[in-house]
């Protein structure tokens, strides 16, 4: 009988032999400052989604606007964000961990829109919960685009330059 590899079709470093202690432990090391800010920026992020909800609380069986527009909004500062930290500024390494994947991760909600959408057709609102889902993903969708591209003619001009 043989033991499945649990670490089967995952890319592999050639630089780094996780059978060599001493690499492990650096891989560690440097993994450990991109957790911890993906971490705090989560938990401000989902304080965040946390406060919008409270503010802007959706009844049981009406059209969850809150999570639509957190989602949206995390999306369009999603947009915003990559075109900054990707053609912009030449960014700290731990910038869009933070920001990115913590603060808007955290604060973009796409659990609660599975969820909402579970219990609106659970509870007989299948419309509601279809044009729930199709509204979420083309707003989503649609805001990362937009304001990818918006901030890109902004910025027009002030982009780094390509060291090649």
């Amino acid at each position: 009988m043989t033991i499945p590899d649990r670490h089967a079709g995952e890319p592999i470093d050639p630089d780094v032999d996780l059978s060599v202690p001493a690499q492990r432990r650096e891989t560690a090391r440097e993994q450990a400052p991109v957790i911890a800010v993906v971490a705090a920026g989560g938990a401000l992020g989902a304080t965040a989604r946390y406060g919008a909800g409270l503010l802007w609380p959706t009844a049981a069986d009406a059209f969850p606007w809150t999570t639509l527009a957190v989602n949206a909004v995390g999306c369009a500062l999603i947009g915003v964000l990559m075109v900054l930290v990707s053609e912009v500024w030449t960014a700290h390494r731990l910038v869009r961990p933070f920001l990115g994947t913590g603060v808007l991760g955290g604060f973009t909600t796409f659990s609660t829109y599975a969820a909402d959408i579970a219990r609106l057709v659970r509870d007989g609102h299948a419309g509601t919960g279809l044009a729930y889902l199709a509204a979420t993903v083309l707003a989503a969708l649609g805001a990362v685009w937009c304001t990818a591209a918006l901030t890109r003619r902004l910025i027009a001009g002030t982009r780094r330059e390509d060291p090649r």
